[in-house]
């Protein structure tokens, strides 16, 4: 979007995501389970020195500690690997994985998610009550910063979409009063592309991509849907009175450029100005006309 949006101006981040250090944990489990069974072996001699004891207890912890560093990572997940409080990665790639057993693991969905805001009351541009709803169809980019840059991502992205919703709905109206203008019914393409860039902006800060956003539900408010219906209603009657009465202008035109190229009648002002009140009753008028039959002359 080229024009400036209105929104708050987030902190750059502090952290980035980037690859932690893991190997395939096939190795790692296979000498965990050799660990544990040697240490069986040792527990088992000890009643012939027990110094077996000591040595099985050594293994066994071990054994137990390198297990510990096991992630299994399914797809459309991610771990973020923390060392005493300290981002070291993050491990994207699925299956069996082995990093440092002294690091923790958060657990984060990078899956693609929905969010369909509550129905909001708000006031449009022209200060109507109005009723929206959206959904946004979002994904996590990068997970360190959504881990680290805010407190909880996913309510983070549902405030800042209804904070959007709110704001674009007290920019344009609901319709336009000048043609030209945009308005959330009548530029619904175009309103809605300018949502997602001011979301996109919103929640940038969180290591958030806006994939697409819907408005799901816009209305006037029900204490004055009635009466917008009404004016709906009068503004779409005007425009076919008036489509109407240029259909007729141009046919009445037609039929007295005939006649006189025809040369069928002749017609002086007044008459043409009869003929012409005529046409205009019977093309503009709501009822089928009824004929009168003049058994005189043209001018009785």
């Amino acid at each position: 979007m080229s024009e400036n949006l209105d929104v708050p101006e987030m902190p750059a981040p502090r952290v980035r995501e980037f690859a932690a250090r893991s190997i395939g944990g096939g190795l790692a489990l296979l000498l965990g389970l050799i660990g544990i069974g040697a240490a069986a072996a040792l527990f088992a001699g000890a009643e012939k020195n027990p110094l077996f004891a000591v040595g099985g207890a050594l293994v066994l912890l071990a054994a137990l500690i390198g297990l510990r560093g096991l992630n299994t990572v399914a797809p459309g997940e991610a771990r973020v690997v923390q060392l005493f409080g300290r981002y070291r990665g993050t491990i994207r790639q699925d299956g069996l994985r082995w990093v440092n057993p002294f690091t923790s693991r958060t657990k984060i969905s990078t899956r693609v998610r929905n969010h369909e805001t509550a129905v909001l009351k708000v006031n449009d541009a022209y200060g109507n009550p109005i009723e929206l709803a959206a959904v946004v169809v979002w994904k996590v980019n990068d997970t360190a910063q959504a881990t680290f840059e805010v407190d909880n991502y996913l309510e983070f992205v549902s405030t800042q979409t209804e904070a959007a919703v709110r704001h674009i709905a007290i920019e344009y109206p609901y319709d336009a009063h000048d043609e030209d203008g945009l308005s959330l019914r009548g530029n619904a393409e175009e309103i809605t592309e300018k949502l997602a860039a001011e979301l996109h902006a919103r929640v940038e800060a969180a290591g958030v991509h806006i994939i697409e956003s819907r408005f799901t539900h816009l209305a006037y408010a029900p204490e004055i849907a009635s009466a917008m219906l009404q004016r709906q209603q009068a503004g779409a009657v005007v425009a076919a009175r008036r489509q109407i009465v240029d259909g007729a202008v141009g046919m009445v035109e037609a039929a007295l450029a005939r006649i006189t190229e025809q040369d069928i009648v002749e017609l002086d002002e007044e008459r043409k100005a009869a003929m012409v009140s005529n046409l205009m009753v019977v093309l503009c008028g709501d009822r089928a006309p009824q004929p009168v039959l003049n058994t005189g002359t043209l001018y009785q």
